[in-house]
């Protein structure tokens, strides 16, 4: 598990890259698959939350994408503003680790993290819906992981980190022009500005300097082989 896997096409990077893009672009298909991205929003928060010494009641995931990482503890302070802070950056940050995985050519030991992430969100998740999401994507990857050949392994591994690193930029843009509207007036950013007394915008200006940061670095890793052809 823990060897190098070779090198894929020269294209798959640019070809997933393209598709990840696409997806999150879109209508429709963005709106099912940014389940995935909600899963790994409040694993962010329910990993910095134990970090920061907060304890942990659960994790709810709703059916419009929204979702809650319940934790105890002070209501204010370091610990409550980095539990705060650490759901919208987690897409983008897994994906740069993800994308120094593929760059290192361990694609199996990339599945087998994906697989415990969400087996540790799984024990934590609360409600029906949350369940269900959690298995299906875990059922996907299982499947990926157990029956397809290395190929399409490499596939979907450049296809998913793509979509992280991607995939964290938008619900940042999507805060901003909610709280445009006066439509997230709880949002983690309005939350962090309560807690430290810094305006909520430049909270969401260093979201997307981190997001856009991890999406240059992982891309550069990601494309690193076929710029190298």
């Amino acid at each position: 598990m823990f060897g190098a896997q070779p090198n894929p096409a020269v294209w798959v990077p640019l070809v997933t890259g393209g598709l990840a893009l696409l997806l999150v672009l879109s209508g429709a298909p963005w709106r099912l698959a940014r389940n995935i991205i909600t899963i790994v929003h409040e694993a962010g928060h329910a990993l910095v939350a134990v970090l920061a010494g907060r304890r942990l009641q659960g994790i709810k995931l709703h059916s419009d994408t929204s979702g809650v990482t319940l934790s105890r503890g002070r209501p204010s302070g370091p610990g409550m503003v980095l539990t705060s802070l650490g759901g919208y950056p987690a897409p983008a940050v897994l994906g740069l680790g993800f994308a120094a995985l593929v760059a290192a050519d361990r694609v199996t030991v990339l599945l087998a993290i994906a697989a415990m992430l969400l087996l540790g969100v799984l024990v934590m998740v609360r409600n029906a819906y949350g369940v269900l999401s959690v298995v299906l994507t875990a059922s996907g990857l299982a499947a990926v992981a157990l029956v397809a050949g290395p190929q399409v392994q490499a596939w979907f591994v450049y296809l998913i980190t793509w979509f992280l690193l991607f995939g964290g930029i938008r619900p940042v843009f999507e805060l901003q022009s909610k709280r445009r509207r006066g439509a997230a007036r709880d949002s983690d950013a309005d939350q962090l500005a309560r807690l430290t007394g810094t305006p909520a915008a430049l909270w969401v200006l260093m979201l997307v300097v981190i997001t856009v940061g991890c999406l240059l670095i992982g891309g550069a890793w990601l494309l690193e082989p076929a710029l190298q052809r």
